[in-house]
């Protein structure tokens, strides 16, 4: 499918690896879940995103769940990292796609939770990009998290620089 829609995956996911949070960049549009999701496919890779529990409603719920979704309590004073990893404490297997953009829209500062997430879970962070310049999808390559943000994500940061999201001027590293 990829392919037909002038798409390619290059490389593969080291089977190694049960378990690790996935974050992808650019995200700049809502087709970067659609080639993404395809990538993921084609490597036979079944992928997990969190998403708030509201969301959960009869049928649509159930959809969202068969896409891998997992429903998040985002209420007042509840530990969202700590909740994450209770998923990755009670499965064997799972890849957890994070967006650390957090938003479609331009920002300035990355969200820090995929970090902590795999840093508690002792997990590596794989890094994933969907390039619309090149119309590449890859997951390249991981780290494991050191306990050194600044650091670790100073090498996160130049992995991304330079790919191209669909809207260009919202991806603050292009």
């Amino acid at each position: 499918m990829l392919n037909l829609l002038g798409w390619k995956y290059i490389g593969g996911f080291p089977e190694e690896v049960p378990k690790c949070v996935l974050i992808t960049a650019p995200h700049t549009s809502m087709w970067d879940f659609v080639y993404g999701r395809l990538a993921l496919y084609a490597l036979n890779i079944r992928a997990n995103f969190i998403i708030k529990k509201e969301i959960f409603v009869p049928v649509l719920g159930a959809i969202i769940k068969a896409f891998g979704g997992i429903p998040i309590d985002r209420s007042r004073g509840k530990d969202i990292v700590e909740e994450v990893v209770k998923v990755f404490d009670e499965n064997e297997k799972i890849c957890l796609v994070i967006t650390p953009e957090g938003t479609r829209k331009k920002v300035i500062k990355w969200k820090r939770g995929f970090y902590y997430i795999a840093e508690r879970a002792q997990v590596p962070v794989a890094m994933g990009y969907i390039d619309y310049g090149t119309k590449v999808c890859e997951i390249k390559e991981l780290i494991w998290p050191t306990g050194d943000f600044e650091k670790d994500f100073g090498h996160i940061e130049a992995f991304y620089r330079g790919r191209k999201g669909k809207h260009p001027e919202k991806f603050n590293l292009s």
